[in-house]
């Protein structure tokens, strides 16, 4: 095995070695630094800069903020925990019951998916009419008074599948709309 002389071995860092062959550094002088720079490392020394010092201190105030934001989010929910399971519960009992014959197809949405319910025709018309809304909790989905569809609606949106608004149907037509002279029926089953 051949050795190398510590004369022989290439320096990782090239300026270094330029200052050590023009003789402007000595080799303990190059170790020195080395070990110095990797001490500082080590220790995450301080530059002392003012900058620093405000910004770790921001961090400092920015982290208090969010847990205590974090904190009173967690005690809102808790107390709205016992509203939601009181209308669960609700729901649940005062769901219409629709026959197993029902051939009338009703489509809503929730999110961003489409979802299908089959009805008869007394419900569809109550449905359009505003007088029963659809929740949708655990796949399951419930054709409910309107009312109890607004409380769900307020405080879980993203259980309210169908609820007939009064603002939603009186729709202003653009001046320059080219299907302005077409209305769409509200009953149209797509």
């Amino acid at each position: 095995m051949l050795a190398i002389k510590d004369s022989e071995k290439p320096m990782a860092n090239p300026f270094q070695e330029q200052l050590l062959k023009a003789g402007l550094v000595s080799k303990q002088k190059v170790r020195d630094t080395k070990t110095q720079k990797r001490r500082d490392r080590k220790a995450k020394v301080d530059d002392g800069s003012e900058a620093l010092k405000q910004e770790i201190a921001a961090k400092k105030l920015a982290q208090i903020a969010k847990d205590k934001a974090l904190n009173e989010q967690r005690f809102a929910q808790a107390t709205e925990k016992g509203q939601v399971r009181g209308l669960i519960t609700e729901f649940k009992r005062l769901a219409v019951d629709v026959p197993k014959g029902a051939e009338v197809k009703f489509n809503y949405t929730l999110g961003t998916k489409i979802y299908s319910v089959y009805i008869t025709d007394k419900l569809q018309s109550q449905l359009l009419n505003g007088q029963l809304g659809i929740v949708r909790y655990e796949e399951t989905s419930y054709l409910v008074p309107h009312k109890l569809a607004e409380r769900v609606h307020l405080l879980v949106p993203e259980w309210c599948g169908y609820l007939w608004q009064q603002d939603a149907q009186a729709e202003t037509v653009a001046e320059d709309d080219p299907y302005a002279d077409y209305v769409i029926p509200d009953d149209l089953m797509w």
